[in-house]
C-alpha cells in the first residue's frame, strides 16, 4: 500500500461507492455466492470494517466483517466473525491494500473477548499471513456450494471450535 494511502472506517464511505467497488472487484453475480447466504439479513460490523483510499482519496478497497454463528448438531449457536469480502479494485491489486485491510480488521478485534473468525479464501495466503486454517472446518457446512478446503477459521484457542455445524447469520 502506498505510503500516502490511508485506511478509514467503512461507515464513513457512501454505501453506493462500496457497492460499485464490490461489483468491480467481483463478478456481477456476487450476490448469489454462498458467503452472502451465510450472512443474509445481517449488517456488517462497523468497528471491524474499513476502506482503503489511494493518494488522491479515491476508494480502492474495502473489507467488511459480519456477525455469524456456527450451529452445532445439538442446536447450540457459537458466535463468530465472518471476515470478507476483502475487495480491491483490479487496477490496485498487488499493491498491499488487501493485506492492510485484513490486518486492520483483525487488529480491531477485542483482545478481551476475541470471537473466532471464519472466512472463505485461499488457505495458503490467509494462513501464511494471519493464521487462518481449514484444520477445524472439515465438519462444517454452509447454506450453499463451497470448496471445503477454502473454508477457513482462526481462533485464539482452536479447541473451542465445534467439530461440526452449519454456518449462518447470527440472528
Amino acid at each position: 500500500m502506498a505510503s500516502n494511502s490511508t485506511l478509514i472506517p467503512l461507515d464513513a464511505v457512501d454505501p453506493a461507492l462500496v457497492e460499485t467497488l464490490l461489483d468491480a472487484a467481483f463478478e456481477p453475480g456476487r450476490h448469489k455466492r454462498t458467503a452472502y447466504k451465510v450472512r443474509e439479513g445481517m449488517d456488517w460490523l462497523p468497528a471491524l470494517s474499513f476502506a482503503a483510499m489511494d493518494e488522491d482519496e479515491h476508494l480502492v478497497g474495502t473489507i467488511q466483517c459480519w456477525p455469524v454463528a456456527l450451529t452445532d448438531p445439538e442446536g447450540r449457536r457459537h458466535p463468530m466473525v465472518m471476515v470478507g469480502p476483502v475487495a480491491v479494485l483490479p487496477a490496485h491489486q498487488g499493491q498491499g491494500y488487501g493485506k492492510a485491510l485484513m490486518t486492520a480488521a483483525l487488529g480491531a478485534l477485542s483482545p478481551e473477548a476475541p470471537l473466532p473468525q471464519v472466512m472463505i479464501g485461499d488457505p495458503d495466503y490467509y494462513g501464511r499471513f494471519w493464521g487462518f486454517t481449514n484444520a477445524q472446518t472439515g465438519g462444517w457446512d454452509l447454506p450453499g456450494p463451497f470448496e471445503r478446503h477454502r473454508l477457513l477459521a482462526r481462533a485464539d484457542n482452536p479447541a473451542v471450535l465445534p467439530v461440526a455445524g452449519m454456518l449462518g447469520p447470527w440472528l
